[in-house]
């Protein structure tokens, strides 16, 4: 296997990773309610620390409530995961052809760094727990570790395939 073939193999995989993880992330957020109450009866059998249950049962009694008198609410958590799947559709761009499509990878790095200071910034105002906005800023910080890896290998792999500029001697 020549080394941009190698090179292309790992962009490739990279990628899937990242994608999988994506979709997996957005596929969770159609069915909040039932995971949460999964979740919550989880934490029960484990010795999770208190904080954590109590938030879960917090959000989870939101939940039961948004569903049984406003499940309107929760047509934001499916455009949410709709998002998610739409953003993770992009990536077969840079799949394809990554030294074309790596405008993808670096808005997708853009919007990994944009989950700090959301967290940061709508967190506090939803009354979120700072410990769990760190948790959703994790998000943005180990989602950038794959597109990272990926740019590295795409300019790599961009550079092995630029054309040597013809001498103006020659171009003549």
């Amino acid at each position: 296997m020549s080394d941009r073939a190698a090179l292309l193999k790992g962009i490739r995989a990279w990628l899937v990773l990242f994608v999988i993880c994506l979709v997996l992330s957005g596929a969770t957020a159609f069915p909040l309610v039932h995971e949460l109450r999964w979740t919550e009866e989880l934490l029960t059998h484990l010795p999770a620390p208190d904080a954590l249950t109590d938030w879960i049962t917090r959000v989870r009694q939101g939940l039961d409530t948004a569903d049984a008198d406003y499940p309107f609410l929760l047509y934001g958590t499916d455009w949410l995961a709709f998002a998610h799947l739409v953003i993770a559709v992009a990536f077969y761009g840079p799949y394809r052809d990554p030294v074309r499509n790596i405008w993808v990878v670096e808005f997708g790095m853009i919007a990994c760094a944009g989950i700090v200071p959301l967290a940061l910034i709508c967190g506090p105002i939803r009354g979120i727990p700072f410990w769990w906005s760190v948790i959703d800023m994790a998000f943005g910080v180990f989602g950038v570790v794959p597109l990272y890896v990926v740019r590295k290998k795409i300019k790599r792999l961009e550079a092995m395939t630029a054309v040597a500029p013809v001498p103006a001697a020659l171009a003549t």
